[in-house]
């Protein structure tokens, strides 16, 4: 078992009832939040989501990662497909959370990860037949 807290319209404040699930079931089930459901973790444990300065729907960008938890065994850059205009502001990354993706180049957070739970959220969609390794993430 484990839940995938999926991507939606509108900021993590307008996401029903998402952000009790991750609340209740971290560290009882795995949990992965894409877009809308990434925003969600950032936020509930304690870090700010807003604009991002572009709106990108549809859009492909280079993906910089870390290599382990859901990009393990995935190695370089790759394809990551957006849809979004919200992001987790850097500068308010939560203690108990690590960045594991970023836009390549840039600081703009596509993933982060628990650092003690199986709690992982990404920003792109790798779900999108444009994402490279999607399968293999989800």
């Amino acid at each position: 078992d484990r839940i995938m807290i999926s991507p939606g319209p509108g900021s993590p404040a307008d996401a029903g009832i998402s952000n009790d699930v991750i609340r209740s079931f971290a560290g009882r089930l795995p949990i992965l939040g894409v877009c809308l459901g990434h925003q969600c973790i950032y936020e509930v444990y304690g870090g700010t989501v807003d604009r991002s300065g572009e709106i990108v729907h549809g859009k492909t960008s280079q993906m910089q990662h870390d290599g382990r938890g859901v990009f393990a065994g995935i190695e370089g850059d790759f394809a990551g497909t957006r849809y979004h205009s919200l992001v987790g502001v850097p500068s308010t990354l939560p203690d108990v959370l690590e960045v594991t993706a970023t836009v390549s180049g840039t600081d703009m957070i596509q993933g982060v990860r628990h650092k003690q739970l199986c709690v992982h959220g990404v920003q792109f969609h790798p779900e999108s037949i444009v994402s490279d390794h999607g399968y293999k993430i989800v």
